[in-house]
């Protein structure tokens, strides 16, 4: 499928309300998080719903999108929506299109996925936006809070070549009175998320102004390299909180999961600490700096957007001991390609560029002569990805690391590969 143009025709929130309107507005059943933003969105989420459910509540995720199985989007209480529920929602869904609504893609797996949700009557779901937010087929929620995850470029020709512009459809989220909680932003970002709440009437706070968090790295014998994090706010106070992901970004993704659980209790929620942090403690996230493979050592993450790729190159550096790194790099046409070359370049000893699997794929040589014009370091081409990890392998010892990056696609493959770490 191509990429679809950002617009009303295809982006249809009131295509979205007929169809969900025939399947009896399930999204009206279930109370809601929503959370939009450029990266850290499926990190943040994914955290926010195991500290939910450790505190006695039962709890959906819709995340986007998927690495092995598309089932893997809907989750209810850590387990994904087996296959039978799935085909049953799935004919509901197929039954409601009697009323001659012909919904996209996206919007499909949305509408099973509140279905999903009200049939098993869960307390709370946390919804992920898929693209941008003010036209996503999510944004037909009232939520009880809004969380914003760092706004940096992707999808410009969809969402705007500006950060401003970006952050005008990721703050199309907010609603009447519905508090936000959103992650440090740069200036440019941060102007239009206040301008966007005062026009709401939302009340807006930012994790390390409005909400004072700190970090610090450190490594112990129980955990190894690791960041730990502290926040406090009116109603909460976690101290030198051990943060369950790699990388600093997360620990930015976790205070964000933070601020919106305390947000929760003002909403009504009776949340305990103690029993948020131990849920915390149980998260784990495939696909997010995950080791696949032991011998040769092979790494992969789903980072797809320059700022990704540089938080990744920082988390390898700091919490990855190796010798040399090949990495194995593939992306989609609709990405900040440049960007992300040049990100790669600075942690790379050496770059191997194939295909993602897409249908949209970058072509490889491309790829390749992008980045020899901007690099002196090593590059080789290959066309698929099992070719790559032979090239690879070939090439390190078992001090070096493999990295596979720069795309959901390419990290699903990647994983295909190496069923046993499931």
């Amino acid at each position: 499928m191509g990429a679809a143009v950002y617009n009303r025709t295809n982006f249809s929130l009131s295509r979205m309300t007929r169809l969900l309107a025939t399947m009896g507005n399930p999204h009206r059943q279930i109370k809601t998080v929503h959370i939009a933003g450029t990266k850290g969105k499926g990190s943040t989420a994914t955290m926010l719903a195991h500290m939910l459910r450790a505190t006695g509540y039962k709890v959906g995720l819709y995340t986007s999108p998927h690495l092995l199985t598309i089932r893997e989007r809907i989750w209810v209480d850590g387990k994904i929506i087996g296959e039978t529920h799935f085909s049953r929602m799935a004919r509901r869904f197929v039954e409601a299109l009697k009323d001659g609504v012909q919904p996209k893609y996206f919007e499909a797996l949305t509408a099973i996925a509140f279905a999903y949700f009200a049939e098993r009557k869960v307390d709370i779901a946390v919804i992920e936006t898929g693209l941008g937010g003010r036209l996503d087929s999510t944004n037909v929620i009232k939520p009880e809070v809004c969380g914003i995850t760092s706004i940096s470029y992707d999808h410009v020709e969809q969402l705007g070549h500006s950060l401003s512009s970006i952050a005008a459809e990721k703050a199309g989220i907010l609603k009447t009175g519905v508090p936000v909680i959103s992650a440090p932003q740069v200036p440019e970002v941060k102007k239009v998320l206040q301008a966007a709440a005062a026009k709401a009437r939302a009340p807006l706070c930012l994790t390390g102004e409005d909400i004072e968090f700190s970090v610090r790295f450190e490594s112990s014998r129980a955990f190894g390299p690791h960041t730990r994090l502290s926040l406090t706010t009116e109603n909460s106070r976690f101290e030198h909180l051990h943060v369950p992901l790699l990388g600093a970004h997360q620990a930015i993704n976790c205070s964000l999961a933070l601020g919106i659980l305390d947000a929760l209790k003002g909403r009504g929620f009776e949340i305990d600490d103690q029993r948020a942090i131990a849920g915390l403690s149980n998260v784990r996230l495939p696909g997010r700096m995950e080791t696949i493979n032991e011998n040769p050592r092979i790494l992969v993450d789903t980072a797809h957007n320059a700022a990704s790729i540089d938080a990744l190159m920082r988390a390898i550096g700091q919490n990855v001991p190796y010798d040399s790194m090949v990495v194995i790099f593939g992306c989609n046409k609709d990405k900040d390609v440049l960007g992300m070359l040049r990100h790669i370049q600075l942690g790379a000893d050496k770059v191997i560029f194939t295909s993602t699997g897409s249908p949209r794929t970058v072509d490889p040589d491309d790829l390749a002569s992008a980045f020899s014009e901007r690099s002196g370091k090593m590059v080789q081409v290959a066309p698929k990805l099992e070719d790559a990890i032979h090239i690879a392998s070939s090439a390190v010892t078992k001090e070096d690391l493999i990295c596979i990056t720069g795309s959901f696609y390419l990290v699903g493959l990647a994983k295909n590969l190496y069923p046993k770490t499931e």
